[in-house]
């Protein structure tokens, strides 16, 4: 440990508990994070260091709205469909990812096309066109995705958006990143102009590009990027969430055929804590996200067959039914512990929460064998490399390093994970995590029987289709009628209807 903290010294990084961003002085040059290799493909990532959770009070959707109308709108002197012909013989794009401390802009382009594609970009970010047919466009479409694409369709991502609203309750992580419903529909063009100008400027600003880029084009960025005004960087105070008291449900009701289910509670450090290593590694042997090794999956995928899959966070995975691993750029002060019990059918909801209590209770009593830690440390080691197969995520990824104040990423945890003992990551495994008070999501049908289930600790035997070892049978006896202290006054059956309502 001490290396690395030689090593975040030597290139003056911040390495608080809770990161932010660095203020700089209105003569300094545009902060950048650059990746020189030989490839011929030319990668942007251009993050402001703002987002949802600055968000005027009432007019939630506000950032994203405004990073829609950067790269899904016209700019002063072309319509957005000109911009999108333009780019397509290039086989290239321009998106927009917003989050609550960060927007990020990113796209990359062949060498050969580097001229045309910048010009493009540059002008999208520096003179948007703010037209009034791009701004209805893409209100209704964010409208439309917390009506029909996550509330009607997805039940898995509405699950975990409702972890996030009911833990972050009055707080200003406490809505989707894409805003309210009631919200989207009173903010007005003005308030994106309004937006634009306070947080878009050189104070907010990081530059990110990656590879086999000429010199001049780092000096076209100063520039260019030099004519936002330098502005204020925001400094988020962020209040800590409200405490949680026992288990609290949120059954969210609506027409699913089978339930999704989510729980967590908020954890106290982020990746700039010298104990995050340790706990990422526990989440990992506890449920790697796509791992069949995971030790969720094997209790309840594989042995069981209650779904497809069961898995753990320490840092926000949005879009997780859609890839394998995270995106980089979602840095946060604050984060939570999350387990995302995918789809199972609704008879074994109950059991499937209860299997899941269960293990973490083992979880905590026990701790990790020596065996499961070597083996999840030697997955890890290798793991970390796939994380920055792309020179994108290792751009990404070096951006993030730079938010949290430690070294490039895979130095960081491989250095980490060389320095952990058994000991450490037991002791931190009961320091961080529990099962006393935590925050639960069912997606569900019938929300009055399972509430009722809940309360009464009703047991919740399960059924196989085929036979199954006597000693599963024998654990599932103890597992169906295992305690959860769920009071009625602490589950609240809500409307799909109303979670992203307001």
């Amino acid at each position: 440990m001490r290396q690395l903290l030689i090593f975040v010294c030597a290139f003056g990084l911040l390495s608080a508990a809770f990161a932010r961003p660095v203020e700089k002085a209105a003569d300094e040059k545009i902060e950048m994070v650059t990746l020189k290799n030989t490839s011929p493909l030319i990668s942007f990532r251009i993050l402001f260091n703002v987002g949802a959770a600055s968000d005027p009070k009432g007019k939630e959707g506000v950032a994203n709205l405004t990073a829609m109308m950067l790269s899904q709108g016209g700019t002063k002197t072309m319509t957005y469909k000109e911009i999108v012909d333009a780019m397509y013989p290039m086989a290239t794009s321009f998106n927009a990812q917003v989050d609550k401390e960060m927007t990020v802009f990113y796209g990359t382009t062949h060498i050969d096309n580097l001229e045309k594609y910048y010009n493009l970009i540059r002008e999208m970010l520096l003179q948007p066109g703010w037209r009034e047919e791009d701004f209805k466009r893409l209100k209704a479409q964010a409208i439309n995705f917390l009506k029909v694409d996550l509330s009607d369709n997805n039940d898995e991502e509405l699950g975990k958006e409702a972890l996030y609203r009911m833990i972050y309750r009055d707080h200003p992580y406490g809505h989707h990143n894409v805003g309210t419903i009631e919200a989207l529909k009173k903010i007005t063009l003005d308030d994106l102009k309004t937006f634009y100008t306070k947080y878009y400027v050189r104070a907010n600003l990081v530059i990110g590009l990656a590879g086999d880029y000429p010199e001049s084009l780092v000096e076209r960025l100063q520039s260019d990027f030099a004519g936002l005004p330098q502005g204020e960087a925001v400094k988020l105070q962020l209040p800590q969430p409200q405490p949680i008291d026992g288990l609290n449900v949120w059954l969210v009701k609506k027409n699913a055929r089978a339930t999704a289910i989510s729980f967590g509670f908020p954890i106290a450090i982020n990746r700039s804590h010298p104990d995050w290593p340790a706990l990422w590694l526990i989440r990992s042997y506890f449920g790697e996200h796509r791992s069949s090794n995971s030790y969720l999956y094997q209790r309840m995928r594989r042995i069981r067959g209650l779904n497809y899959g069961d898995y753990a966070y320490i840092e926000y995975f949005p879009r997780g039914m859609f890839q394998f691993h995270p995106d980089p750029n979602l840095a946060r002060q604050q984060q939570i512990f999350q387990v995302w019990i995918r789809p199972v059918e609704p008879k074994n909801a109950h059991f499937s929460l209860r299997i899941a209590m269960y293990e973490l209770d083992k979880l905590l009593k026990n701790g990790l064998s020596q065996e499961d830690f070597e083996a999840t440390r030697n997955y890890l080691k290798k793991f970390v490399n796939v994380l920055v197969k792309t020179q994108m995520r290792q751009l990404g990824y070096l951006m993030d390093s730079r938010y949290y104040g430690i070294p490039p990423f895979t130095q960081y945890i491989k250095e980490s994970l060389d320095q952990l003992t058994l000991d450490d990551v037991n002791r931190v495994l009961r320091k961080y995590l529990q099962s006393k008070n935590v925050d639960i999501v069912f997606v569900v049908k019938d929300a009055d029987d399972l509430k009722q289930r809940l309360v009464t600790n009703a047991p919740s035997p399960i059924q196989y289709n085929a036979r199954k070892p006597q000693d599963i049978l024998d654990e599932d006896k103890i597992i169906s009628t295992y305690h959860l202290d769920i009071k009625p006054e602490k589950v609240k059956i809500i409307p799909v209807e109303e979670v992203f309502l307001r």
